[in-house]
């Protein structure tokens, strides 16, 4: 009973949410387009998160660059780190990229419907591709004045300057003290400003997934169902295969040995917690029991539970995917394999680090592919049906790469030293 009690209280958010889009669904399915009636309601929920998304985006990135303290240990230690972080990302990425080509979630799904949400930015769309390279990298990632900072469809410019911003006060040391303080304060309301919001969650998507339903009609659920599936077999091949092939890398054949008999507590907590954060504790005991030395693992778990995230990657390439068979985008020709190559790289790599990221980067998602606002609960979903899988291999994929790290660090024949000091 106190199993089931747990299980309940962990999930009692998540279960909501999905309880309410299933309700949204049936809803849809069987009202079909009358079930607009109860669009508004889904759009008051969308306009909070979206009121809110950018004083959130800055004081959280901005604040966890201020006050971050690990910046300032070895430069060896937090090089290797960067290095195994962006390596294993990108080869979650391309994984993931290859999956959703084998088995593309929305194939013969008819989505003809939904293609005239598409109207209001086909404009924006056909004056971006006009610009060269370089000019369209400038608007990607600056505005040329502040204001413009001040809204959602300029996210990643958002993101760059409260990077900026926070370097700028963790630099200046004892005089920028006030303003990390203020941007920690800053966080902390964002947040609890957040969960008044999510107490709305479950009737605004349950509402607006009635909405998407009635309009699309039921054969998108089937594109859910198939995404959950491709998502469980890659995360499945990633969890046994890449993270015995990071644990060899790390230590050789009796670094798989020592993995695996020490990776099953923090999975276990993964899965039954979803909560990167809330397993920090348990990885960090389980790394130190692999061998690795105190001073790296409480650098790599903390920092990769907040900025390293391959199951996030995984999810980012197929909420992308999930949106370009939706909108009838190209995703066939090699700069649109990269940008989505590299956009979920930075909602698993960057996102991981802002509190709520999640919703954040499926704003980012929608901000820098130019899909109308409307979109977001339909990749919402996706996050809650890949929730538990993804925790997984975020947070147990911390303590693989903390073996890499070791042995770029400590040297090839670390482990087989610790095991013979042992």
């Amino acid at each position: 009973m106190n199993i089931l009690s747990n299980v309940l209280k962990t999930y009692k958010s998540s279960l909501l949410l999905l309880v309410a889009i299933i309700l949204g669904g049936i809803a849809g399915v069987i009202f079909g387009p009358k079930a607009t009636i109860v669009k508004p309601f889904g759009d008051l929920f969308l306009n909070l998160m979206f009121t809110i998304i950018v004083p959130l985006v800055f004081f959280s990135i901005a604040s966890a660059i201020a006050n971050m303290s690990e910046m300032k240990r070895l430069g060896k230690i937090m090089g290797s780190i960067l290095l195994v972080f962006a390596a294993t990302a990108l080869i979650s990425a391309i994984l993931g990229v290859i999956g959703v080509t084998i088995v593309n979630p929305l194939e013969n799904t008819d989505v003809s419907a939904i293609k005239e949400l598409m109207t209001s930015n086909e404009e924006a769309i056909a004056d971006a591709n006009e610009l060269t390279l370089l000019d369209r990298l400038v608007q990607t990632f600056t505005v040329s004045d502040f204001p413009l900072l001040l809204s959602k469809g300029n996210m990643l410019q958002l993101i760059v300057f409260s990077i900026l911003f926070g370097l700028a006060t963790a630099m200046i040391g004892e005089k920028g003290k006030p303003v990390a303080d203020f941007l920690q304060a800053g966080t902390a309301v964002m947040m609890k400003l957040v969960s008044f919001i999510m107490y709305y969650a479950p009737i605004g998507l349950g509402c607006y997934f009635a909405t998407v339903i009635g309009e699309l009609g039921p054969q998108i659920l089937g594109g859910y169902v198939r995404a959950f599936i491709l998502y469980l077999v890659i995360a499945i091949i990633y969890y046994l295969g890449f993270f015995t092939l990071y644990a060899f890398i790390g230590g050789g054949k009796s670094g798989v040995k020592v993995f695996w008999k020490h990776a099953i507590p923090p999975s276990v907590t993964a899965i039954a917690t979803c909560s990167s954060a809330a397993s920090i504790p348990v990885n960090m005991e389980a790394t130190k029991r692999m061998g690795v030395p105190h001073d790296i693992a409480e650098t790599v778990i903390p920092l990769g539970a907040n900025t390293h995230k391959d199951g996030s990657v995984f999810g980012g390439v197929l909420k992308i995917v999930f949106l370009f068979s939706l909108f009838g985008k190209d995703m066939t020709s090699l700069s649109s394999l990269l940008s989505i190559i590299a956009v979920s790289f930075l909602v698993g790599a960057v996102m991981g680090a802002i509190p709520g990221g999640g919703m954040i980067g499926e704003m980012l998602i929608l901000s820098v592919f130019g899909f109308p606002a409307e979109s977001l609960p339909i990749i919402a979903v996706i996050s809650t049906i890949i929730d538990a899988p993804a925790t997984l291999l975020n947070s147990t994929g911390n303590t693989a790469c903390a073996m890499m790290v070791t042995r770029l660090v400590e040297g090839k024949n670390w482990l087989q030293k610790q095991l013979a000091h042992n």
